[in-house]
């Protein structure tokens, strides 16, 4: 990081300005960033692409961030799942995740092959989700955002979020069960 990304978010109107360097909530974030980007795109060199662009544009924008608008988390989401979209637009198709991302603990034979079959039937009913509901999935368990961020993200009511969230899973573990 250069020293640009050392400086600290700006004041907020009508808030307390955040001590939070960009460069921590960078750190902080950017793993998740990343998943929840990559499980969008399906695609991991177009995720690292994506992403670096959502930070960029939000490194640019760093001034207009409200904290009464949500977290600086939120924000971060929110400008990279339009960086998605704008990607998703620009293909006009949805490109498939060439290999799954690394596992950082290494199993033995019989767990690797229990969780690759796993992952397949997760992924697998994943696919069948409308895009919509597939979002909601990913902001949930890639990016690790609360129902109150997600309904910031994608502009609906927390309860409506927390109601199709419900009834998503719900659908995800019938579908992984007829699969299994």
């Amino acid at each position: 990081m250069n020293e640009a990304t050392l400086e600290r978010m700006p004041p907020l109107a009508g808030d307390i300005p955040t001590t939070e360097s960009f460069e921590a909530l960078y750190e902080r974030t950017f793993p998740k960033v990343y998943a929840y980007v990559a499980s969008l795109l399906r695609d991991r060199s177009a995720a690292e692409d994506v992403t670096a662009q959502a930070f960029e544009r939000a490194y640019r924008k760093r001034r207009s961030f409200r904290r009464g608008r949500g977290t600086a988390e939120a924000w971060i989401f929110g400008i990279a799942r339009n960086a998605a979209l704008d990607e998703l637009r620009r293909r006009k198709r949805r490109a498939g995740l060439h290999t799954d991302p690394e596992d950082v603990a290494v199993p033995n034979v019989e767990d690797h092959a229990e969780r690759s079959l796993r992952r397949e039937v997760v992924r697998s009913a994943l696919a069948g989700l409308p895009g919509p509901e597939r979002d909601m999935v990913a902001l949930k368990f890639m990016g690790g955002l609360s129902n109150a961020e997600i309904a910031r993200v994608l502009d609906m009511g927390e309860s409506n979020v927390s109601t199709r969230l419900h009834r998503t899973i719900t659908k995800l573990r019938e579908a992984c069960d007829d699969r299994a």
